[in-house]
């Protein structure tokens, strides 16, 4: 049969844009489409918006520092819709970027919902479209818990569009997006309150990290309603559609007030709606999209990339998963996602970036280890006065001397892990990093000068733990 196109994209965010452009560059006739912008999360409603906030909440600190260091700065005050819609024009800039990149690449773009009609038909609005091979990447979205007043809550995805910034904000969660978030309306201005069910933020990172970034945050001036869950929410006017305030009631009984609620509680694959099942194709226990170790699906010749398959949810690895696809369908170089040690940050405040293993992981897959720690105050924070301090780790595997996880919260450390990601993609030992000479006075030189191991905790104390 002849098909309209060798690969048809569903969805262009980062991953279906990627293996779009490699599979055209190999040849192949290629087809996209995408209901609403070009770039995916990443690019409209995620990673690099919220970066912008981040910088831009973070001259609070900035003014603060300066006085330290000499400088008399006049009270200074923000402006939202300066930083929201300056923000918002960079967003439309990368958003044609991307569309000449797919122009550039020879990729047909369809905009509209795209839906699976069966192994090898798409339609994408009224229009009706053959394909060889489909690739899935339709992403995720966060969701919100169907509690009473529900409706009244926004998502991370109107926190870059907000008319006014609140002076009272509650998020709820506990995960990077939330304590994210927590940080930049905190340095906006905002008071905020953080909700989460635990008794710590960050579950799943590393222990110690996760208890000094709780701790800072704290001390910033967020409150940490821990062990807390919302059971409704109650618009004070008169009708639901106030932009506040509001009231939020706990199951106790409870109730506090608050100008803005924000839901981070977690994100599910976009896999409803777009045909899923009449192609054959399957879900995981979690909703996402079941694939193999080559991205293919149930489906012969369907393959799915990114948020929308669960794996490891962030920007470079659904590119690295869609580039790897395209490779080895189209390009006659078969390859595979690695997706071990892959190298991640937080954007909180301080930020926190690891790569590899956490100590937890690490004592249960490998056995004895040898781990270094460091906590100090950055030698900026000593003129400035700031008592904002910085926390790494070094995790090594004691049998080989290989470094098996880094970790680091402080100033700029997503830029440092990613330097350190090679070495530890290489199988660097501690030994290597102790013969690296380290560049003085800097943060990162603490990761090629620890020398000696963090005590163990006695055999009573772990066992207890």
């Amino acid at each position: 049969m002849a098909y309209d196109y060798d690969l048809y994209v569903i969805g262009a965010g980062s991953g279906g844009v990627r293996a779009s452009r490699i599979a055209a560059g190999h040849g192949a006739r290629v087809g996209i489409c995408e209901d609403f912008r070009v770039g995916g999360t990443c690019v409209i409603r995620g990673c690099v918006p919220k970066k912008l906030l981040v910088y831009g909440s973070k001259f609070a600190h900035d003014f603060e520092d300066a006085a330290g260091f000499g400088w008399t700065v006049p009270a200074p005050t923000h402006s939202w819709t300066t930083l929201r819609d300056n923000v918002n024009k960079e967003v439309d800039r990368l958003n044609a970027v991307y569309l000449r990149l797919l122009d550039g690449a020879g990729v047909k773009l369809h905009m509209g919902r795209g839906r699976l009609m069966d192994r090898h038909t798409i339609q994408v609005g009224e229009q009706t479209i053959t394909a060889e091979k489909i690739l899935v990447a339709t992403g995720g979205r966060p969701v919100i818990p169907p509690i009473p007043g529900h409706e009244l809550a926004i998502t991370s995805n109107e926190a870059f569009h907000l008319a006014d910034l609140p002076k009272r904000i509650t998020i709820v969660g506990a995960g990077y997006i939330a304590v994210e978030f927590a940080g930049i309306f905190r340095g906006l201005g905002s008071k905020v309150d953080l909700v989460l069910r635990r008794d710590r933020v960050l579950r799943g990172f590393d222990e110690e990290c996760r208890t000094f970034v709780h701790e800072a945050l704290a001390e910033s001036g967020i409150r940490l309603r821990t062990e807390m869950e919302i059971a409704r929410i109650v618009a004070k006017g008169a009708g639901k559609n106030d932009s506040g305030p509001y009231e939020i009631h706990t199951p106790g009984g409870g109730m506090f007030e608050t100008d803005l609620v924000m839901y981070a509680t977690g994100r599910a694959a976009n896999t409803a709606g777009i045909g899923l099942e009449k192609a054959g194709v399957q879900l995981n226990k979690a909703g996402a999209i079941a694939v193999d170790e080559w991205s293919k699906t149930t489906a012969d010749n369907i393959w799915a990339v990114g948020d929308v398959t669960d794996r490891i949810n962030l920007t470079p690895v659904a590119i690295m998963e869609g580039h790897c696809f395209a490779d080895t369908e189209f390009g006659n170089k078969p390859r595979k996602p690695d997706h071990r040690d892959v190298p991640s940050a937080v954007f909180c405040q301080p930020e926190m970036a690891n790569v590899g293993l956490t100590e937890e992981e690490a004592k249960l897959r490998l056995g004895t280890l040898r781990v270094y720690t460091a906590a100090f105050r950055p030698m900026k924070y000593t003129v400035s006065g700031r008592h904002q301090r910085t926390f790494m780790k070094m995790i090594v595997e004691a049998a080989t001397d290989r470094v098996v996880g880094i970790h680091m919260v402080g100033d700029d450390a997503a830029e440092l892990i990613q330097g350190l990601a090679v070495a530890v993609k290489a199988g660097a030992t501690k030994a290597q990093f102790d013969a690296t000479v380290g560049i003085h006075p800097t943060a990162g030189e603490e990761f090629v000068t620890m020398r000696t191991a963090r005590a163990d905790p006695a055999p009573e104390r772990a066992a207890a733990e």
